[in-house]
């Protein structure tokens, strides 16, 4: 059985703020829960004032807190911003308050800008290019503490904190494949390379202490509602966050869907649009479970990392919970 999770970036509604922004999300976790969902994950992005989760591990801690079952994480922490302590600590420090509940996804990517890389890694622009050894450092600080040892991560050291590597290439696949680590693959935004990585992961991977066989977790985005035309109405809002995009701007405040693209957006627009949202389920219940169906057939996904991203939070429950039935209908072959 597939598993299906969330992956949620706080937005940030035009009109709205972060206040608004993080109880919505805490909403979506406690209705996630009830509906069965796997995970709640949220992803670090910085300097972009439609994306609130950049405190990611403050804000994991404050899902946590209004839970109680579900998987809480990272989709993930970009380790190069970060000391790998500092992250074994913050993580360990959840996994204390809420024990067998935090997974840490992390990647590479900076998740910002160029200018705004600078001003996280201040002197050390090169930090990406130390991926591997930062994260082999920063697993480390999670295994039991040894006589000796200089530096220990407090609270950390002999906590069982799944980590997962993130990515969007075949080169992330294949770190994850040599470390025998479970791997998601952020399609939802760039699917360019998403057959050659899973191939190379699952062709190459080395069973660990951790997992025996290769787990792949996939993005998708989800617009789900009760008419197709009203979940591709919906849709629009994400669709604009990519116009942004490919006009070369950070993501703005999420704004309101319009009743078509084409008021917004030109042909030219819309056909680059198009590609980096390849790995999308929009429409009524029947629609969605047709191409979700269709993208498992595909790729053989082990979970789907769903996330959506609408303009009103009454639709942004309704699409979950409409997804919540299409897994239980896949689920029982129906």
């Amino acid at each position: 059985m597939t598993a299906f999770s969330i992956l949620d970036l706080a937005p940030i509604r035009q009109g709205g703020d972060a206040a608004a922004a993080f109880g919505h999300t805490r909403e979506l976790a406690r209705h996630a829960e009830a509906w069965g969902y796997r995970r709640f994950w949220l992803a670090e992005h910085h300097n972009m004032t439609g994306i609130g989760s950049s405190a990611t591990a403050v804000l994991i801690g404050h899902v946590a807190e209004a839970t109680e079952t579900i998987r809480v994480g990272s989709g993930g922490v970009m380790l190069p911003n970060h000391a790998p302590l500092v992250v074994a600590e913050q993580f360990g420090t959840l996994e204390a308050l809420h024990p067998g509940r935090i997974d840490l996804g992390v990647g590479r990517a900076p998740g910002t800008d160029g200018r705004t890389v600078r001003a996280l890694r201040r002197q050390d622009p090169d930090a990406a290019e130390r991926f591997p050894q930062d994260l082999e450092e920063l697993r480390s600080y999670f295994r039991p503490a040894e006589r000796g040892q200089a530096v220990q991560a407090v609270p950390g050291a002999g906590l069982d904190i799944p980590v997962w590597i993130l990515g969007s290439s075949p080169s992330s696949a294949d770190l994850a494949a040599r470390l025998g680590l479970p791997y998601a693959f952020a399609s939802h935004f760039a699917p360019y390379q998403l057959m050659e990585a899973l191939d190379l992961y699952r062709s190459r991977f080395e069973p660990s202490e951790h997992l025996g066989r290769p787990y792949v977790m996939l993005g998708m985005n989800v617009a789900a509602a009760d008419t197709d035309a009203e979940a591709r109405r919906q849709f629009t809002s994400l669709q604009q966050q990519f116009l942004s995009m490919v006009r070369g701007r950070t993501p703005r405040p999420l704004p309101p869907p319009v009743a078509d693209l084409e008021e917004v957006a030109t042909p030219g627009e819309r056909e680059r649009i198009a590609p980096m949202l390849w790995a999308s389920a929009v429409g009524a219940p029947e629609t969605v479970e047709r191409e979700v169906r269709g993208f498992l057939e595909r790729t053989g996904a082990d979970e789907i990392m769903a996330t959506t991203q609408m303009y009103e939070q009454a639709a942004t429950l309704r699409s979950f919970e409409l997804l919540a039935g299409v897994r239980e209908r896949l689920a029982g072959g129906v």
